[in-house]
């Protein structure tokens, strides 16, 4: 543990190096307890990094999801409510070679500064976590996590948002104006804001599906490349299309850069794999922002998973 920093992430001897870390849960709470002001401290003090290094790719490591309500991997439901072992599975991430950042709601990222592990990594602020999973509400998709000031003044590197547009629900249209609203603060700011848009469509039992359908993913990348008074600082966050060959005709779209999105892959990681290759070649494609499937492989083992898709980069 390194002086500044509490509650330190240790990788656990023996093994590869790595393998493992334990993150100290009752140091972390006594910091935030007794001296919360040391989450802007840890910021202050982040050596930085361009969001883009030498090789010009990213490979970004998301874990936000537990803010929308979102904690089950695959058939486990509860899977990331265990903050210790979520932080613990991200020091392993975030410490393997060629792994650039992190993508995260401000609980986490919190934990992480304090833990010292976001020293020259990319540091992606989630904006809008209100459409909790499963609700009514879903697609009124509130800004309830990081704004734009706060991503400046902590000195992070930019900001994603979720943009889910079902065209029988007008929460959708909320969002999108808000969305719009906050591409043109981050514009002004000069910061890099990511957009993950989504055709969606409610089943018959309300829960909510993603179209991804070439015609569909097309649609709404145009859609989100028109937001906004300025494109200067957007990227896109794209999921592969059901069918991947679609993937070079759909990103002609935009010529914004982009990142794959990967999702909850369930049992089949190695054609994951095959589905970001094949996508990772096209012109705009910059890189890769994957959560669950590389927190929580199948197989228990992150650092092998992280190591296998920042070789596809």
């Amino acid at each position: 543990m390194r002086a500044g920093h509490v509650g330190g992430a240790r990788p656990e001897q023996g093994g590869e190096a790595a393998a493992a870390f334990r993150v100290d849960v009752p140091a972390l709470v006594r910091t935030r307890a007794r001296h919360p002001e040391a989450v802007a401290e840890a910021a202050a003090r982040r050596a930085r990094r361009p969001l883009l290094d030498g090789s010009g790719r990213l490979m970004i490591v998301a874990a936000d999801h537990p803010a929308r309500g979102m904690l089950a991997v695959g058939d486990r439901r509860l899977a990331m409510a265990d903050r210790a072992g979520l932080l613990e599975r991200l020091c392993v991430a975030l410490s393997r070679p060629g792994v650039d950042g992190v993508l995260a709601t401000a609980d986490i990222l919190d934990d992480l500064l304090l833990l010292g592990v976001l020293d020259r990594k990319v540091v992606i602020g989630s904006m809008n976590r209100g459409g909790l999973a499963g609700s009514a509400f879903e697609l009124d998709d509130r800004f309830t996590g990081h704004r734009p000031e706060d991503i400046e003044r902590l000195g992070f590197d930019a900001g994603k948002l979720l943009l889910r547009i079902d065209y029988d629900d007008p929460g959708s249209l909320r969002t999108l104006e808000s969305a719009a609203r906050v591409i043109d603060d981050m514009a002004g700011r000069r910061l890099p804001v990511f957009v993950e848009p989504f055709l969606c469509r409610r089943r018959a039992d309300g829960t909510l599906r993603n179209d991804l359908s070439a015609e569909a993913v097309t649609t709404s990348l145009a859609v989100a490349g028109g937001l906004g008074g300025s494109s200067a600082y957007t990227w896109l966050k794209v999921p592969v299309t059901e069918n991947p060959d679609d993937m070079a005709r759909v990103m002609e779209t935009s010529t914004l850069p982009a990142v794959l999105l990967g999702g909850d892959v369930g049992e089949d990681q190695e054609g994951a794999y095959e589905k970001w290759r094949g996508a990772l070649r096209l012109p705009t494609v910059q890189g890769l922002v994957v959560g669950r499937s590389l927190l929580y492989p199948a197989d228990g083992d992150v650092a092998a998973a992280v190591d296998t898709a920042v070789g596809l980069l």
